[in-house]
């Protein structure tokens, strides 16, 4: 039977913890060992402290983040809070090390401001007003790993520098779900539309969007969007936002599936997408030597790399990939770019 995947906990619960563990040290004077959290869901979890200590007249204290079964690039690194107190009743925050920093307009902070997230700074806030009623505080949350780690995420582009984001709306991380991907998605369009970009260009994959950037020079960096396999929820959003101009790359094999109405792009049926090509070819009556060329083919590459991108089959993949895009954007200008599997855009679509 297979086991069950373990959910974890959002760096905006590890920062929250660590913050409640700080404040008991503050108060109390005594390190404490753990700490119990209550969650946005209502859920009260259990944190046990990595570190509880004075430096320098602040208390400060960490955790060490679990994210449970999901592959979240931040598992494993220790999230920290340090206090320090202010005049007056007010909590601030502050960026420690390994946190970013905003830089760009359109995310949920203004520029300048650290790069913890609203619901997080509520979860901190909570967990501090817990101990501490009305005292002012300097809140600084510190990764020590996060400038490392933030390497493998998208905060650079989207304007977040310095280290990581400190994220989360429930404080529980759901195993193998796409909410960080889709999470990041909202972000990066808000981005894009903050900036002075006339276009949004979504891309399948990092090849795709490196043809899609030597093809489109004069578009700034915030333009560019890596959707990976979510088209659907990707052009829903854009939908959302009233984004009035939409460009899409992609290599063959995803245009194909993109063409066949899929939502995810990952949904691997071979069999079905060499179906539905050949009914388009039928339809368009598809020149006899490319024809007799597809029917050898195995793959939806390979029915490319056959049959070349002036393929009147390619145009028709192009115009049923179009259509799915116009029924979730029915007023946006849409573009195609077809990227060959050299890494150049070899064909652009409008419609």
């Amino acid at each position: 039977m297979k086991k069950p995947l373990r959910s974890g906990y959002t760096t905006g619960a590890c920062a929250a913890a660590a913050t409640l563990g700080a404040a008991l040290l503050l108060r109390d004077g005594t390190p404490p060992v753990e700490v119990f959290l209550v969650l946005p869901t209502g859920d009260q979890i259990r944190f046990p402290l990595h570190r509880c200590s004075f430096i320098a007249g602040d208390a400060c204290a960490s955790v060490i983040k679990d994210a449970g079964d999901d592959p979240d690039v931040t598992h494993g690194v220790e999230v920290g809070a340090r206090l320090r107190r202010t005049d007056g009743e007010a909590i601030s925050f502050a960026a420690g090390v390994g946190v970013g920093t905003i830089t760009k307009p359109g995310l949920a902070l203004p520029v300048g401001e650290p790069a913890i997230n609203p619901v997080p700074r509520r979860m901190i806030e909570a967990a501090l007003r817990s101990v501490f009623v009305a005292d002012g505080f300097q809140v600084e949350i510190f990764v020590p790993e996060g400038c490392e780690r933030a390497r493998q995420t998208m905060n650079e582009r989207l304007g977040i520098v310095g280290g990581l984001s400190i994220l989360g709306t429930t404080g529980i991380v759901r195993p193998i779900s796409h909410l960080a991907w889709t999470d990041s998605l909202e972000v990066a369009l808000n981005v894009a539309r903050a900036s002075a970009a006339r276009a949004v260009v979504l891309s399948t994959g990092r090849s795709s969007e490196a043809a899609a950037r030597a093809a489109l020079p004069q578009l700034p960096e915030e333009a560019f969007v890596m959707m990976g396999d979510h088209i659907g929820y990707c052009l829903s959003a854009a939908a959302r936002k009233d984004v009035p101009y939409v460009i899409l790359a992609a290599q063959f094999a995803k245009l194909v599936k993109i063409a066949c109405g899929h939502a995810q792009t990952h949904v691997r049926n071979s069999t079905l997408e060499l179906s539905q090509l050949r009914a388009w070819a039928g339809e368009i009556r598809l020149d006899p030597e490319d024809l007799s060329q597809l029917e050898l083919a195995l793959t939806a590459r390979d029915v490319v790399l056959r049959l070349g991108p002036q393929s009147t089959l390619i145009d028709r993949v192009a115009a049923e990939a179009l259509a799915q895009m116009r029924q979730q954007l029915p007023t946006a200008h849409l573009q195609l770019l077809l990227v060959g599997y050299q890494g150049q855009v070899v064909r652009t679509f409008r419609r």
